[in-house]
């Protein structure tokens, strides 16, 4: 893993690289999902701009009229630009929107954005959703993998989905007649972003067509094979599976043993060093 000094990068569209050269796998909203979300908040935040100019107009009766329409821009200012940067700035990227399509408005860095992600987005939001009625948003989205729009652009941020299906547990065995060579294979080496697309696979395999399921599997065992030796006889996707099954249980055994080694630990850690008595 290559390190990165002072800020963080952008590995591919769903893996993100943080300072500290550590890997996130994390999936952005989808373009359906971002234009969802976007036409609640749309609706929401006009509702509130609604209600507040009806409130006007019956509670104004004896304002100037130069006042009225002073009044007016300050709600509008107020619902096109302040409402929208004090929410996502409150909820940490959230909105009612966003909170219905299961997603959250993050920097590209994957950390929280602050006042000026939140107003960049708000202030462009005026000009490309609320004037455009959310023609540039949707044109720019169409434009980039992560489905970005122009405030998005600007301000260095995208919106990740957090409401993602849980993971189904493995029930996969070792064929018996690669139990000689999972006594001496290697697949330490294999990458972590490897390991998950091949697990990924073996778990979403009986869903593929049988096309796409030889394809992917004759793919993934290519690139597999590179770090993986020896190399057993059989075909890929028994290959993928063999691999995914044997790298498993080494790593539980790993963790099992560090996990011993720290319980064995445990008594000599607590205590008071040299016998020294507690007071």
């Amino acid at each position: 893993m290559t390190q990165v000094a002072g800020a963080s990068r952008i590995a591919g569209d769903r893996e993100v690289l943080t300072g500290e050269a550590v890997a996130l796998d994390v999936k952005p909203a989808s373009y359906i999902l971002r234009a969802a979300g976007t036409i609640i908040d749309w609706v929401a935040y006009m509702l509130v701009m609604l209600g507040c100019i009806l409130l006007l107009v019956a509670t104004g009766g004896g304002l100037d009229e130069s006042l009225l329409r002073a009044l007016v821009i300050l709600i509008l200012v107020f619902g096109m630009v302040v409402l929208p940067t004090t929410v996502e700035v409150a909820s940490r990227g959230k909105s009612l929107g966003k909170l219905a399509v299961g997603a959250r408005i993050v920097r590209d860095d994957g950390g929280a954005i602050g006042l000026r992600h939140a107003f960049i987005r708000a202030l462009v939001g005026v000009l490309e959703i609320f004037m455009t009625v959310g023609g540039l948003a949707a044109l720019t989205g169409l434009l980039n993998a992560r489905s970005k729009r122009l405030g998005d652009l600007l301000a260095g941020t995208y919106s990740q989905l957090e409401r993602v299906p849980a993971p189904r547990p493995l029930e996969l065995q070792l064929p018996p007649h690669l139990a000689g060579w999972a006594a001496t294979a290697d697949v330490g080496r294999l990458p972590d972003r490897l390991s998950r697309r091949i697990a990924q696979f073996v778990r979403q395999a009986p869903e593929l067509t049988p096309a796409a399921r030889v394809g992917l599997s004759t793919e993934l065992a290519r690139e597999a094979s590179a770090y993986v030796s020896p190399l057993p006889p059989v075909d890929a996707e028994s290959f993928l599976v063999a691999v995914a099954v044997l790298r498993r249980s080494r790593e539980s055994r790993g963790l099992a043993l560090e996990q011993a080694r720290l319980e064995a630990l445990r008594p000599v850690l607590d205590r008071l060093p040299h016998e020294f008595p507690e007071r």
